[in-house]
């Protein structure tokens, strides 16, 4: 065996150098630092959740800017713009925040002046701050975003670059990854992280579609539906959000990666295949989206006799528009005007505890070798 050897006494450290941040406590003038540099803040990991969006309001020009933003996507409507932004702005945005803004209202969170999506998501994002705060101390920051409206991606990357974090883990919402909602907030991320100076390391979350603490959280609030029911559903609609069809075809995993949740936790209940069902909802435009439509698919299963229906949201991670309006309002009313008798929604995990620890284990798992 080698003899041990002393360990080289370290060098000193040269006029004007930085020390690394972990090493400095708090914000202010590093050590060895000339006098005229600027403060900097001790380095931190932050936690960026992003979800969809919200308008601000449900008025007309509040539901415009909104839409607008939405529908202008590339990645949301990929016609050519020359085609399709003269029908949206002369013809769409005319009509819609109308209806759309009708729709909002009924919805509306009037105590605290915001969409349920807004409410929800800050009680996600507390619930979550919290853990990780117990977790990792004040070495992690999470902040949340939205991708259309407020508050911004830019304006939440530049707060949590000011708050010293030198790195930064993107986590968009969406269990299933879609070009229409996961890409398109990363690539609003990335555009974020091309206006700053001192450009923190990044990584994205990968969807979690079949992670077991997502589908055991999806499992117990079945769970608790069928054990609040005095008569128990004959079958579960899990209901995702829909696309063109062609988006399938072009090589978008979404249809795959819904089906196999659906797969999943009908297997985690234990149930047989008909009784758990997988259906598509939000149709927009003429174009064949993907299949079965939930509206038209509710109404034959009570043509064919079945009184007794749930439906659940698997691919929101919190109630919104497409949930508490559109299916605990539209789709129900087609089951109904159809013969069913009674309908049943699932509510979305929102900040069940079962949902958080779910959200937490990937982020977890995604921030290995960032934090101590």
């Amino acid at each position: 065996m080698l003899d041990a050897q002393p360990a080289p006494k370290p060098a000193p450290a040269q006029a004007g150098a930085c020390p690394v941040h972990k090493d400095t406590p708090g914000s202010g003038r590093l050590a060895h630092a000339p006098a005229d540099h600027p403060a900097v803040t001790r380095a931190r990991t932050g936690i960026l959740l992003a979800n969809l969006g919200t308008p601000d309001n449900y008025d007309y020009w509040s539901m415009r800017r909104y839409l607008n933003e939405f529908l202008s996507d590339r990645r949301v409507i990929d016609y050519s713009p020359f085609l399709w932004q003269p029908l949206l702005q002369l013809v769409i945005l005319t009509k819609r925040p109308f209806t759309s803004g009708a729709n909002y209202k009924s919805i509306w969170n009037h105590d605290k002046g915001e969409s349920p999506l807004m409410t929800i998501t800050k009680d996600q994002t507390a619930r979550i701050a919290e853990r990780m705060t117990e977790r990792f101390g004040g070495e992690v920051v999470v902040d949340f975003c939205m991708r259309y409206g407020n508050p911004s991606t830019d304006s939440k990357v530049r707060a949590l670059v000011e708050a010293g974090c030198e790195r930064i883990l993107f986590f968009p919402l969406y269990p299933h990854y879609a070009g229409a909602t996961s890409a398109t907030a990363c690539d609003q991320f990335f555009r974020a992280l091309m206006k700053e100076k001192w450009q923190p390391a990044a990584r994205t979350v990968a969807p979690y579609f079949d992670h077991p603490l997502y589908i055991e959280a999806l499992a117990q609030s079945v769970q608790k539906a069928w054990d609040a029911a005095a008569e128990k559903p004959e079958v579960l609609v899990a209901s995702y959000h829909g696309m063109p069809k062609r988006y399938l075809m072009e090589g978008d995993p979404y249809h795959c990666q819904c089906a196999k949740t659906t797969r999943l936790l009908r297997e985690r209940l234990g149930w047989e295949k008909d009784k758990v069902q997988t259906t598509f909802q939000s149709v927009f435009g003429s174009e064949e989206w993907l299949r079965p439509y939930t509206v038209d698919h509710v109404a034959e299963l009570a043509k064919q006799g079945v009184k007794r229906l749930a439906v659940i949201a698997p691919a929101f991670s919190a109630d919104c528009i497409e949930t508490l309006e559109e299916i605990n309002e539209e789709i129900r009313e087609s089951f109904e005007e159809a013969g069913g008798e009674q309908f049943t929604y699932i509510p979305c995990l929102n900040d069940d505890a079962a949902h958080v620890d779910a959200l937490c284990a990937v982020i977890e798992d995604n921030l290995a070798g960032w934090t101590r």
